[in-house]
C-alpha cells in the first residue's frame, strides 16, 4: 500500500480523526457515489456500530455524518459554522443531501446507535442508506480505520488479504519495515527525509511537497496559538475548563526559559483543547494525538531561533516515515489497539523527528522512535464520557515530554540497541489484539467508568 505523507497528515476538525473526520469523509463518499443514481430519494438513514456508537456522541460522530451528507469535507468546513448548520437540521427536521435534495430527517430517529453490534471488519463501522417510500434503495458500509482513513467493504477486505487496490503508485524507495527504510538510507547515503521526499515525488513535484508541508505546519502552529488565546469551558458534560491560556500567561509572567519543558506541556495542551472544542487541527497521526508533533516542533523552534523552513520540512518528512511504518505494520486506531496507537505512535514519530533535527544518525533516530513506543506499550483508550478530554488532553503533554526525552537519550548512545523499532511495532500490534475491548475507545472501562460521581 503506497501511503503519501498527505494521507497521514490531513487538515480537519476535532475532536476525533476516527470518529469525526473519518465518518464525515465516509458520508461524503456515499453521497458522491450514490446520490446521482437515486434522484428520487426521500430519506436517508445512518447506522453507527461498535466504537462509533459507544463513543459517538462524545466524539460528535453524529454531527460529522450530517456534515458529510450535506456535502462538506473536514478540510473545508468552517468550525464556526457547524453549530448553525446542525441547529438548522434539528429545527427544520430536514437535511439537504449534498446541498441538492432536501429530505425529511429527524436526527433522533434517523441516526441509530448500535451499541452492542459491530460490522464485520472493524470496530468503527457506519452504514448509510438511501430510501424512497420507506424502502431502501441502496445501503453501503464504511470503516473508519484511524487517522481519518476510510475504507469501504471492498477496500478493507482487500487490505486484509494484502491485495492493494489503491492507485498503482510505484515509489522510488519501497519500504514496509524499519529494516527496509534503514537499508535504503544506508545504501544511498540519504537521510529519512531525503528518502521520503524522493517517494513523495511519485505524486507531486518537490516545490509542491515543500509548500504543502509548510501549510500543514502552519495549521499545526495556528492550532497552538489559538489554544493559547482561547478561554472558557470545553463542550460536553464534564465542563472541563480550558487552561492553556492561563498556563501560558503564568510561564510568561515568570519569565520561564524557552528550554523549560513546561512550555512543551502548554503547547500540547493548547492543541488538544482546540481539538476537544471542535477546532481545526492536523491529524498527526490522529486528532486525539494531534498535540504531540506540533508541540515538539514549536519547542525546538523556540530554542533554535535560527532554524529555517528546511528544518520544519525535514521534521515533517521524518515523522511521517515513522507514522507510515505503524500504519502498515500495526494500527493508528485506538478502537483497534488503544491509545498506544495514537499518543504512543505520535510520541514515537516526534522522538524520531527531533532526534534527526538534533543531528542523530539513522540508528539513533530508530532508537528514539523505538523508545517512544516501548514505554507507551499497553496504553489504553478510556475517555471519560466518550469525550476527547480526560485523559486525552494531558496525555498529549506527557507524550510530548517523553518524545523529547527519548530523542535526547538516543543521542547519548551510538544507536545500537537490542530491541528494534520493528520489534516494538509488532509488539504494539499484538498488545492491541490482546487488549480488552473495554479499553479500546469504548468508554466501557478504566477511567471512563471510575470517575467518582460528585
Amino acid at each position: 500500500m503506497s501511503v503519501s505523507i498527505f494521507d497521514l497528515y490531513s487538515i480537519g476538525i476535532g475532536p476525533s480523526s476516527s470518529h469525526t473526520v473519518g465518518p464525515m469523509k465516509a458520508a461524503y463518499r456515499f453521497m458522491e457515489k450514490y446520490l446521482s443514481r437515486h434522484q428520487k430519494v426521500d430519506a436517508v438513514k445512518v447506522d453507527l456500530y461498535g466504537s462509533l456508537a459507544l463513543t459517538g456522541k462524545g466524539h460528535c460522530t453524529d454531527i460529522a455524518c450530517l456534515l458529510g451528507l450535506t456535502g462538506l469535507l473536514p478540510e473545508k468546513v468552517d468550525p464556526a459554522l457547524v453549530d448553525e448548520i446542525i441547529e438548522s437540521i434539528y429545527q427544520k427536521k430536514s437535511l439537504p443531501l449534498f446541498n441538492q435534495i432536501d429530505v425529511d430527517f429527524d436526527v433522533d430517529e434517523d441516526i441509530e446507535f448500535h451499541y452492542q453490534e459491530e460490522l464485520p471488519y472493524h470496530a468503527n463501522g457506519v452504514r448509510f442508506s438511501l430510501l424512497k417510500d420507506q424502502k431502501i434503495l441502496c445501503a453501503y458500509d464504511y470503516y473508519s480505520i484511524g487517522g481519518g482513513f476510510v475504507l469501504d467493504e471492498a477496500e478493507i477486505t482487500a487490505s486484509e488479504e494484502n491485495d492493494d487496490i489503491s492507485s498503482p503508485i510505484k515509489l522510488h524507495y519501497e519500504f514496509e519495515t524499519w529494516a527496509d527504510l534503514q537499508r535504503h538510507c544506508q545504501k544511498e547515503g540519504k537521510s529519512i527525509s531525503e528518502i521520503m521526499m524522493a517517494n513523495e515525488l511519485a505524486w507531486r513535484d518537490e516545490a509542491e511537497v515543500k509548500d504543502k508541508l509548510l501549510q500543514i505546519w502552519q495549521v499545526m502552529n495556528e492550532s497552538i496559538t489559538r489554544g493559547l488565546e482561547n478561554e472558557g469551558v470545553l463542550p460536553g458534560s464534564l465542563k472541563v475548563p480550558r487552561r492553556a491560556s492561563k498556563l501560558f500567561q503564568k510561564l510568561s509572567d515568570q519569565h520561564i526559559p524557552a528550554a523549560d519543558l513546561n512550555w512543551l506541556n502548554v503547547y500540547a495542551i493548547a492543541v488538544n483543547e482546540e481539538n476537544a472544542a471542535g477546532g481545526k487541527v492536523v491529524t498527526a497521526p490522529t486528532n486525539g494525538a494531534a498535540g504531540v508533533l506540533p508541540a515538539v516542533m514549536r519547542y525546538y523552534l523556540s530554542i533554535t531561533p535560527a532554524a529555517t523552513d528546511k528544518r520544519i520540512i525535514d521534521y515533517m518528512l521524518t515523522t511521517a516515515a515513522i507514522g507510515i511504518l505503524y500504519k502498515k505494520g500495526a494500527s493508528i486506531s485506538a478502537a483497534e489497539v488503544g491509545c498506544q496507537g495514537e499518543v504512543g505512535v505520535a510520541c514515537s514519530m516526534a522522538a524520531a523527528g527531533l532526534c534527526a533535527l538534533l543531528g542523530g544518525n539513522i540508528k539513533q533516530v530508530g532508537n528514539a522512535a523505538e523508545m517512544g513506543m516501548e514505554h507507551n506499550l499497553g496504553l489504553t483508550c478510556d475517555p471519560i464520557g466518550g469525550l476527547v478530554q480526560i485523559p486525552c488532553i494531558e496525555r498529549n503533554a506527557m507524550g510530548s515530554a517523553q518524545a523529547v526525552n527519548a530523542a535526547k537519550l538516543a543521542l547519548l548512545g551510538d544507536g545500537e540497541h537490542q530491541i528494534s523499532l520493528d520489534m516494538v511495532i509488532a509488539t504494539m500490534k499484538q498488545t492491541g489484539l490482546d487488549m480488552s475491548h473495554k479499553y479500546k475507545e469504548t468508554a466501557l472501562g478504566g477511567l471512563a467508568v471510575n470517575l467518582p460521581a460528585c
